[in-house]
C-alpha cells in the first residue's frame, strides 16, 4: 500500500468533477481525478447525452410523419432501436474518451478507483479487477478534497427494479425494443422526456402524476403545452394519482393506482419510475471526514463550495437542487479556482433550466409569481410563436417567449419559453439577467430576420410597451 501525496484529490469524474480536475491541471495544483465507473458520470453516460441523442433521433421520425402540410409525404418509419442504441453508444464513447484525454492533457491525474474516507484528508483507493488481478490498496493524502459523486434514481416501494418490466431512467435508455405500452411514474421532465421519446416511435404513453398537473415546477401555461402534445399524440395523463404497486398479467404489467380514494389499473410492457433523484455519499465513509449531510443527505456548502470541513468541498447534485449538469461545472470550476488561491466564489445570479419536451421548455430567473412574492411590481411580455415568420417556416407555431421585467426600472427578472429550439434560445436571456440588462437592452439588440430569437426581443419590447408584432397592454 502507498502513500501518494496530492494537492488536491477530486472524487467523482461526472460533470461536477471532471470541469474541477481540468480546471485544477490548468492552473498547475497537482491533482488527481478518481472515479469508479466511467468517466462522465451520469450526463454523459446515462443521463443529459444519451438521452438528448435518442430525443433527436425520435423527433426527426415525428417530423417526418407530420410533413404533409409541407407538401412533403414520407411513407411509414423504419425504427432499428439496435442501430439506434449503437449509435447513441458511439457518441457516448466519443465523449468520455474525451474527457479522460482532457484531464491528463491538462496535467491532472485520473485514475479508476472507489474512494474511501479514512479522516478528514485521508483517503483509501481500492481499485478494480483486471484480468482476475487487482492492484494492493493505495492512500492519498490530500490537503483539499472534493465530492463531486452525483445522484442516483429513487425507488418507490412496489416497484423494485428489474430491467425489465420495471426501469429506471438508465434502464430506458437501454430499451432496444420499442414498446407497445409505457407507464411513466412522476410528471417531472425526466420522465416526459423519455415518455415522450417512445411516444415518437408509436408507443401508448400514460403518465401517472401525483400532483395536480405534470411540470409542477414550470409555469402552469407552459406545462400545459406539454400536456396538450401528450394528449395530441394519444396518450393519458392521470393526476392526483399514488401508484401503489403492480403485478405481472397476460404478458404485462398492471400496474395499481389510488387516483382520489378509488383504485384503478393500467397495463403496460414497460413501467418508468422517475420520481426524482438522491445524493451518492454511501460508500464514501463520508462519516470519518466529518463532513456533515443535511436531513435529506445533500452536502451544505457556502459560496466557495466548502463544507463544514476546512479543505472539503463538494459539487453537483450532491449539494442540492437544481441537480443540472451546467450547474454542476460551474461549481466545480469554482471549487478548483478557490483551491489555487483565487478569490473566487459562486455568486450566478441564475441557473438556467431546459426541458427537452415536446414542445421544449426553458427557464431562466424568476417567474411572475416568485418575483411578486420577492415584493417587486412586474411587466410581463409575452410574445407567441404563432406570429413568428420563422416558426411559421418550419411548422412549429405552437409555444411562446415570456419576459419578466420590474416594473419601476424595467431590469429583466425572468424569461420563460416553450416552443421550437427554447432549449438553444435561452442563453441569451441567461445572459442578460446575469449581466443585469433591462428590457430595453434585448429590446434594442437587432436581432436578425427571420429567426427564433426575434420573438425574445419582441417579449422584451411587449413587456415595456413596445412591441411591434403583437399588441401592446394599456396601462
Amino acid at each position: 500500500m502507498a502513500i501518494i501525496k496530492k494537492k488536491a484529490l477530486v472524487i467523482g469524474a461526472g460533470t461536477g468533477g471532471y470541469p474541477c480536475a481540468i480546471r485544477l491541471g490548468q492552473l498547475g495544483v497537482d491533482a488527481m481525478l478518481v472515479e469508479k465507473a466511467k468517466p462522465g458520470g451520469v450526463c454523459l453516460n446515462v443521463g443529459c447525452i444519451p438521452s438528448k441523442a435518442l430525443i433527436s433521433a425520435t423527433k426527426l421520425a415525428h417530423k417526418a410523419q407530420h410533413a404533409s402540410s409541407m407538401g412533403i409525404t414520407f411513407g411509414a418509419p423504419q425504427v432499428d432501436m439496435k442501430k439506434m442504441q449503437s449509435w447513441k453508444g458511439g457518441i457516448i464513447k466519443k465523449l468520455t474518451g474525451g474527457v479522460q484525454g482532457l484531464v491528463k492533457s491538462n496535467g491532472c491525474d485520473y485514475v479508476q478507483a472507489t474512494a474511501e474516507f479514512l479522516a478528514p484528508k485521508r483517503v483509501k483507493l481500492t481499485y478494480p479487477e483486471v484480468d482476475g488481478k487487482r492492484k494492493p490498496d493505495d492512500i492519498v493524502e490530500a490537503e483539499h478534497i472534493v465530492i463531486a459523486t452525483g445522484s442516483l434514481p429513487i425507488q418507490i416501494p412496489g416497484f423494485e427494479y428489474d430491467g425489465k418490466r420495471i426501469v429506471d431512467s438508465t434502464g430506458a435508455l437501454a430499451i432496444d425494443e420499442v414498446p407497445g405500452e409505457m407507464i411513466v411514474i412522476g410528471g417531472g421532465y425526466i420522465g416526459l422526456e423519455l415518455g415522450q421519446t417512445f411516444q415518437r416511435l408509436g408507443t401508448k404513453l400514460t403518465v401517472v402524476e401525483g400532483m395536480d398537473r405534470i411540470l409542477a415546477s414550470m409555469e402552469k401555461d407552459m406545462g400545459m403545452l406539454v400536456a396538450k402534445q401528450i394528449k395530441k399524440d394519444g396518450g393519458e395523463i392521470i393526476t392526483g394519482a399514488r401508484a401503489t404497486g403492480w403485478e405481472e398479467r397476460d404478458g404485462k404489467a398492471v400496474v395499481k393506482m389510488d387516483v382520489g380514494g378509488e383504485t384503478r389499473e393500467v397495463s403496460a410492457d414497460v413501467v418508468l419510475v422517475a420520481v426524482g433523484r438522491y445524493p451518492i455519499t454511501g460508500g464514501l465513509a463520508i462519516e470519518r471526514s466529518g463532513v456533515k449531510l443535511d436531513d435529506k443527505g445533500f452536502i451544505p456548502v457556502d459560496n466557495r463550495q466548502q463544507t463544514n470541513v476546512s479543505g472539503i468541498y463538494a459539487a453537483g447534485d450532491v449539494v442540492g437542487q437544481p441537480m443540472l449538469a451546467h450547474k454542476a461545472s460551474h461549481e466545480g470550476e469554482v471549487i478548483a479556482e478557490v483551491i489555487a488561491g483565487k478569490k473566487t466564489v459562486n455568486d450566478a445570479r441564475v441557473i438556467p433550466a431546459v426541458v427537452f419536451t415536446e414542445p421544449e421548455i426553458s427557464s431562466a430567473g424568476l417567474t411572475k409569481k416568485e418575483a411578486e412574492d420577492k415584493g417587486h411590481k412586474v411587466h410581463v411580455g409575452k410574445f407567441p410563436f404563432a406570429a413568428s415568420g420563422r416558426a411559421m417556416a418550419i411548422d412549429e407555431t405552437g409555444g411562446f417567449v415570456k419576459v419578466v421585467v420590474d416594473a419601476e426600472d424595467e431590469r429583466v427578472l425572468g424569461v420563460h419559453i416553450v416552443g421550437p429550439e427554447a432549449s438553444d434560445l435561452i442563453s441569451e436571456a441567461a445572459l442578460a439577467i446575469e449581466m443585469g440588462a433591462y428590457g430595453p437592452d434585448i429590446g434594442l439588440t437587432i436581432h436578425p430576420h427571420p429567426t427564433l430569437g426575434e420573438a425574445v426581443m419582441e417579449a422584451a419590447k411587449h413587456a415595456i410597451g413596445e412591441a411591434i408584432h403583437i399588441q401592446n397592454a394599456k396601462r
